[in-house]
C-alpha cells in the first residue's frame, strides 16, 4: 500500500478510548489516529474528507485543551441531513474519530461505554458540525471553507475526460496529483488556519 507521500506531514489526532481501555486493546486506552485512517475509512483522498478531518481534530482541540480528547465522550451533530451532499462522508470521518454513532454504534457493557445515539443530523446550527462534551456539556461548532482554497482550474477540464474514461495516461496522471496537490495544501499548509477551518465556541 503506498499512499501520497504528504499524508505522513498531516497532523496526527491522538485520542483516549475508556472502552479501548477497559478491554486491553492499546495501553491506557490512547490511539492515535492519521489522515491516512480516514482514507481506509472513506477509501478516497479528497478536500471534503480532509476538511472532515481538520475539523474533528479543530473541535476536539476546543473542547479538550489540556487533555487527550476522550473518544466515545463526544456529541456529533451535523447540520446537514444523511443524504445531502458530503454530509454522509464527514459524519463517517467524524464517527472514526469520535467514536459518535447513530443506532447502529457499540451498545455498551453493563451501562458503560454506549456509542449510540452520539451522531445526529439536521441540527439547528449556525456552521457544519457541533461538537458536545458529554461530561461538561462545552461545544464547538466548526465549518470548512474550502471556497477560499480553490483547486487548480485545469481540474475543470480534465475531470470530465477521466470520468469518461477518454484521458489519456497523461492526463489521468495530471489529474490525480492536482487534485491531491489541493488535499496536500488544505493538510500540510493550512490544517490551522482559521480562515479556513472556521470554529466556533
Amino acid at each position: 500500500m503506498k499512499f501520497p507521500a504528504f499524508f505522513e506531514s498531516a497532523p496526527r489526532i491522538t485520542v483516549r478510548d475508556p472502552l479501548a481501555r477497559f478491554l486491553g486493546a492499546s495501553e491506557e486506552g490512547i490511539i492515535e489516529y492519521t489522515y491516512s485512517d480516514a482514507v481506509k475509512l472513506a477509501g478516497h483522498s479528497c478536500p471534503t474528507v480532509a476538511a472532515a478531518y481538520l475539523m474533528t481534530r479543530a473541535a476536539m482541540r476546543v473542547l479538550y485543551p489540556a487533555a487527550f480528547p476522550e473518544r466515545g465522550g463526544i456529541r456529533v451533530e451535523l447540520r446537514e441531513d444523511p443524504l445531502t451532499g458530503v454530509a454522509g462522508v464527514i459524519a463517517n470521518v467524524a464517527g472514526l474519530l469520535t467514536g459518535a454513532s447513530t443506532d447502529t454504534g457499540f451498545k455498551g457493557i453493563a451501562g458503560r461505554f454506549d456509542r449510540r445515539g452520539l451522531l445526529s443530523f439536521g441540527a439547528d446550527i449556525p456552521g457544519q458540525l457541533r461538537f458536545t462534551r458529554q461530561d461538561t456539556n462545552a461545544t464547538a461548532i466548526v465549518s470548512a471553507r474550502l471556497e477560499r482554497l480553490p483547486g487548480d482550474a485545469r481540474i475543470a477540464s480534465l475531470m470530465p475526460r477521466c470520468v469518461a474514461g477518454t484521458a489519456s495516461a497523461d492526463q489521468l496522471a495530471q489529474f490525480q496529483s492536482l487534485w491531491q496537490d489541493r488535499v496536500r495544501m488544505l493538510l500540510v499548509e493550512h490544517a490551522d488556519d482559521p480562515e479556513i477551518i472556521v470554529v466556533q465556541h
